[in-house]
């Protein structure tokens, strides 16, 4: 019987990478690209509306990529319709109609691949695990900031 690895950066990114592959096999058929469903889910949850700093904030820091690479992701938004400024104040960001449902698509998809993973394992060990990591990532974020 093997025992199980300690937790660690190497098991993190094996976990991420395996869960990111599954869902690049929902996001391929939709033509979105990773940046591009986090955007959409961002502004989704925004309610009404996004300020388009808030956005950049939020994905510069949760991906760990450039602003230009946000602004690059919300200009193919824009251009593919499905993010859009409000009308009167080009500094907000809304989802479309075409956006949500694309949206809902993701998530429902994103949904079922999260029970299949997910479901079934100890609540306890999600929460011990969900408060493990979020600990490991507010370290490694006050180590980027302090750079």
């Amino acid at each position: 019987m093997s025992t199980a690895p300690t937790l660690n950066g190497q098991v993190i990114g094996q976990a991420h990478y395996a869960t990111r592959a599954l869902l690049e096999t929902v996001l391929a058929p939709t033509g979105t690209t990773f940046n591009q469903s986090v955007a959409l889910n961002a502004v989704a949850d925004g309610g009404e509306a996004v300020g388009h700093g808030a956005l950049v904030a939020r994905m510069t820091g949760a991906l760990k990529i450039d602003e230009s690479a946000v602004l690059a992701t919300i200009g193919e938004l824009a251009e593919s319709k499905l993010l859009e400024t409000l009308p009167g104040d080009t500094s907000r960001l809304r989802i479309t109609e075409a956006g949500r449902t694309l949206n809902g698509q993701i998530r429902a998809a994103v949904a079922e691949i999260t029970e299949r993973l997910y479901g079934g394992l100890p609540a306890e060990d999600l929460q011990t695990a969900g408060r493990l990591l979020t600990l490991v990532t507010a370290r490694a974020n006050a180590e980027l900031a302090a750079d």
